[in-house]
């Protein structure tokens, strides 16, 4: 009995480890748990480069899309100018044609009112009570109204009439006469007739102008 005690006392203490072994176990998952840390850091270290990467990415591709926004802002100002300005051409074109049509007869016109002025003389100057001169009268008279009818169809419209009040835009003071029985600065005689073409325009009408003695007459603008 106390053999078999002993055997077995022996072969417990065979299987515990030595110090040594021990030691070497425990240097063993030292060294295991260091490796452990070092691959744990590796990967933090590989994974802060990658995100690192990804923002300068993302930096870059803000700064890109921030210059693409810049450009297309600009050309589309530079669309909106272009449009502006050529509206304002078509405009001015507009505006230039139109003119051109209103006032195509202005130097034509004029020269027309010089015969129109000549008739007018001719008529104040025709005895009209001898009836030898009454058809040539008829036949002035009817020269004179065809003539300022297709005047007028061209907008080309007479001013000045007496009575009117005196507008230094569209008469021109001849001379001026202090009269009781006309308002003061108002038309007593027209000696010419002015003219405009198309609210434009082309003479002053000469006037005689209405001065009350007491007031004056204003020949400015």
């Amino acid at each position: 009995m106390t053999d078999k005690n002993d055997s077995k006392q022996k072969a417990e203490a065979a299987n515990e480890p030595t110090v040594e072994q021990q030691k070497a176990e425990q240097e063993a998952a030292q060294a295991a748990e260091d490796a452990l840390q070092q691959d744990v850091t590796a990967d933090e270290a590989e994974t802060a480069g990658q995100s690192s990467e990804q923002t300068d990415r993302i930096a870059e591709l803000e700064l890109a899309l921030s210059k693409a926004e810049a450009k297309v802002n600009d050309q589309r100002d530079s669309v909106l100018r272009t449009q502006a300005e050529m509206e304002n051409v078509r405009r001015r074109a507009s505006q230039d044609v139109e003119k051109a049509h209103k006032f195509a007869l202005e130097k034509f016109a004029n020269e027309i009112l010089t015969s129109v002025d000549n008739l007018e003389r001719a008529l104040q100057l025709a005895d009209k009570e001898d009836e030898a001169n009454k058809n040539f009268v008829e036949g002035i008279e009817l020269t004179y109204k065809s003539l300022t009818s297709t005047l007028e169809k061209f907008g080309v419209k007479a001013i000045g009439e007496e009575g009117e009040a005196f507008n230094p835009d569209q008469h021109q003071a001849m001379s001026m006469q202090e009269s009781d029985d006309h308002p003061n600065n108002t038309i007593m005689a027209v000696m010419q007739k002015g003219y405009e073409l198309n609210g434009r325009l082309l003479r002053p009408a000469m006037v005689m102008v209405a001065r009350n003695s007491s007031s004056g007459v204003d020949t400015k603008a």
